[in-house]
């Protein structure tokens, strides 16, 4: 929300001053015992006598091992110590006691640090790391109450791989292993790196799993390396399996037997339950709780194939991703007992199917504040019941009822709307189509989903809007990255009723509004790709991409009534209906820079194109920009188009500030403050544009100058985050306001910043 007084502002940022500077005025050195020196922690200088590939990742690996991490920082103040000398006085007080729980940090004191250790542990990891010999010395430097340490480390030229050789073992392991060696790890000139010779013997390991290896251990492996051949730090490795190894690790498994608890509960006695074979898989449960025929899809593995722990591990994936179990647990019993070490064993694999409750209602009550100065109470109800025809259907009955009213004064001043809404969605965990498809979805099978919803606005003063969607379409994670989304149908129709004259003299005096409410009927094809790598914890610097296409019209095209008039738009069913294209484009990288700091930027482009029946986008499917998840300096619908300039009394500037086009661009720096707290700095920039020049919006549409067009605006930020619950305060001020004239839009315009609240990080 935002107060355009400056006074307001210099107030609150003096509070904010006033209470900082009240609540570190004390000093952490005074608090230090006398016979005590504060430890600050060490920093290292890491020298090479040769080139090393990666040498900050060593620096970082080697500053982990150093004994204590730095103390939060605020203001120059260690303001965890304070709470804790404070609280371990002798009358500390609540607020004292409190604070140290929460945000206390214990002391560490020079005479807690062993350097020799340190020293012979920092000797060890680089060892670890093929650098033997090296040089580390250590130097302490005091100030009067506190001191840190300053290692020196000088390591030598490391040892190197020439040869990688698969030692002598028995058959079929070596060739199992054999196979696998084209992927191998380790190549000539690698140095010597124990946690690279770990990786190797995961990655044997996981391939022989995959062809049946059950019992197989990497512990099983091991390396030896032989410096005798040479005498310029080079070495041959040697693969050998350990002494001892049991026969039933040595021998691939095959799956003989499946049987699949449908119904499973701990108390469940499946002695007397009914069993039934579909494809050759056993199917227990006392009464038909899931059809057969509709889960065996979703088990990846069969009868006679060698076991392979990722088809278990994406049938347990899969069978989760049907929405009717709580619990999925897949188990392998031994069923054999030959030892000649060389004879595949049997395995017999028992899938225990914990259900969720068939039926559950969910009520939320939530508190809605935007940046436009509305803000209200807004509940909503859900029943679901699963498993609805026995073949893991999902039905979701959804209802909404919110209301928004205008808080504080300035534009809108008055406004307030209820909000009633009613949806289904019925989703089955298969593809339905007339005809059979079968194509290879391994990782997930797609989702078939129908909604069907209706919602009623009434925004007093102005209109009431009565609106319903149906939808039918398919949804699927093609991997752990990608998800897809395709629904051929797609339709939505708005009603327009009980206008206000007030409301009509808006839409009179602005025909490009007008126009954009008249599109009753929107049918037409909607698609959305995703890409994302932030849940992917071996992705260091991750990437979020997401693209949408939304087609409209076209199919409704070839069963219209024509237009018989000039200027009359055609008609289906007697409505008037949309015909558009538009798509857009979302793009996030993230930079990990390591102590919980990250640099994010995004990009953000769109264009809409109306075209055929329309002349303009409706109303739904415009841009705006501006607001908690946007630009952040401007209030929300309340950038562009282009450089329009709203009036004074234009009382529909709230509606008409949107376009055909959209372009935005974020970057953000953030950082943790303490305990569950983080700041952020930001700079945003953006707009939306019109196709065409307008009359009714002056300098809203797109041409060459749209770079001096752009808001932007910069700004810092507080983040609460509580196990990945974000509440979010943005304080952002405009560095550039396209609605200026030219020579006036560059200022930054710090007397009236905007302050943004929102859930979840806006990108």
């Amino acid at each position: 929300m935002k107060n355009n007084h400056p006074i307001y502002s210099y107030l609150s940022i003096s509070v904010l001053i006033l209470f900082f500077a009240t609540l570190f005025s004390c000093s952490v050195e005074k608090y230090i015992p006398e016979d005590k020196i504060l430890y600050t922690g060490a920093e290292i200088q890491l020298s090479t006598e040769d080139t090393v590939k990666n040498k900050r990742d060593l620096k970082e690996e080697i500053e982990n091992l150093l004994f204590s991490k730095p103390y939060t920082k605020f203001l120059g103040t260690r303001f965890g110590l304070l709470f804790h000398y404070k609280a371990n006085r002798e009358k500390p007080g609540f607020i004292n006691k409190f604070m140290n729980d929460k945000f206390g940090e214990k002391p560490t004191y020079l005479s807690d640090i062993d350097i020799p250790k340190t020293e012979d542990l920092i000797d060890n990891r680089l060892k670890n790391r093929g650098f033997f010999k090296s040089s580390i010395s250590s130097e302490v430097l005091k100030n009067e109450k506190t001191a840190k340490l300053h290692y020196n480390v000088l390591i030598n030229k490391p040892y190197r791989v020439n040869t990688y050789i698969l030692d002598t073992m028995q058959m079929p392991l070596k060739g199992a292993i054999s196979a696998t060696m084209n992927e191998r790890l380790i190549k000539k000139g690698d140095r010597f790196d124990l946690s690279l010779f770990k990786k190797e013997r995961l990655r044997i390991d996981e391939k022989l799993k995959s062809v049946g290896y059950y019992n197989f251990n990497p512990d099983f492996l091991i390396f030896e390396a032989d410096t005798n051949q040479y005498k310029n730090k080079r070495f041959d490795l040697f693969l050998r399996l350990k002494k001892e190894v049991p026969r039933i690790s040595v021998v691939p498994y095959e799956i003989d037997e499946i049987l699949v608890y449908p119904n499973h509960s701990l108390d469940t006695l499946y002695a007397a339950q009914d069993t039934t074979m579909y494809k050759g898989i056993k199917y227990i449960q006392d009464s038909l709780f899931f059809k057969p025929k509709r889960l065996e899809p979703y088990i990846l593995f069969e009868k006679d194939q060698l076991y392979n722990p990722e088809r278990s591990s994406l049938t347990s994936k899969r069978l989760s991703s049907i929405g009717t179990y709580q619990f999925v647990n897949i188990r392998y019993d031994e069923i054999d007992t030959i030892q000649d070490g060389v004879t595949p064993k049997k395995l017999r694999a028992r899938i225990y199917l914990t259900p969720l409750k068939k039926r559950a209602l969910r009520m939320e009550l939530q508190a809605v504040s935007k940046s436009n100065n509305f803000a209200g109470p807004r509940l909503l109800l859900r029943y679901s019941n699963r498993n609805l025809f026995k073949g893991g259907e999902t039905l979701n009955i959804t209802n909404t009822l919110g209301y928004e009213t205008q808080i504080a004064s300035g534009e809108n001043a008055g406004l307030s709307s209820v909000q009633v809404g009613l949806s289904g969605d019925l989703i089955f965990p298969r593809i339905l189509f007339p005809i059979k498809i079968d194509p290879d979805f391994n990782y997930k099978i797609p989702n078939t989903k129908i909604s069907l919803g209706a919602e009623y606005l009434n925004r007093s003063q102005l209109y009431g809007l009565f609106s319903t969607t149906a939808s039918f379409g398919y949804n699927w994670n093609a991997n752990k990255f990608v998800y897809h989304e395709i629904n051929p149908i797609n339709v939505n129709y708005v009603n327009l009723s009980n206008t206000t004259e007030e409301f009509e003299e808006i839409l009179d005096e602005n025909p490009f509004l007008n126009s954009s409410f008249q599109q009753q009927f929107i049918a037409g094809i909607t698609y959305t790709f995703i890409y994302n790598e932030l849940n992917s914890s071996s992705t260091k610097n991750p990437i979020f991409f997401n693209a949408n296409v939304d087609i409209a019209g076209n199919t409704l095209s070839l069963f219209s009534k024509s237009a018989t008039e000039e200027g009359v738009s055609d008609t289906f069913l007697g409505l008037e209906y949309a015909q558009y294209a538009k798509a857009d484009i979302d793009l996030r990288y993230y930079i990990d820079l390591g102590k919980r700091q990250k640099l994010v930027s995004r990009l953000f482009a769109g264009w809409g194109l109306p075209y055929g029946n329309s002349d303009i986008l409706p109303f739904a499917k415009q841009y705006f920009s501006g607001g908690p998840y946007s630009v952040r300096a401007f209030r929300i619908r309340s950038l562009g188009p282009g450089s329009y300039v709203p009036e004074a009394d234009d009382n529909g500037a709230f509606f008409d500030r949107n376009g055909d086009i959209r372009l935005e661009a974020n970057l953000e720096y953030r950082f943790p403050l303490f305990s569950f707290f983080s700041g952020a700095v930001f700079a945003d920039a953006g707009n939306v544009w019109l196709t065409e020049e307008n009359e009714a919006l002056p300098g809203g549409a797109f041409s060459s100058d749209f770079i001096d067009e752009l808001g932007i605006g910069v700004g810092v930020g507080l983040r609460v985050d509580i196990q990945n619950f974000v509440i979010r305060l943005d304080l952002a001020a405009p560095l550039n306001d396209p609605s200026k004239p030219k020579k006036e839009r560059f200022d930054f315009d710090i007397s009236n910043p905007v302050l943004n609240f929102a859930i979840g990080y806006p990108f």
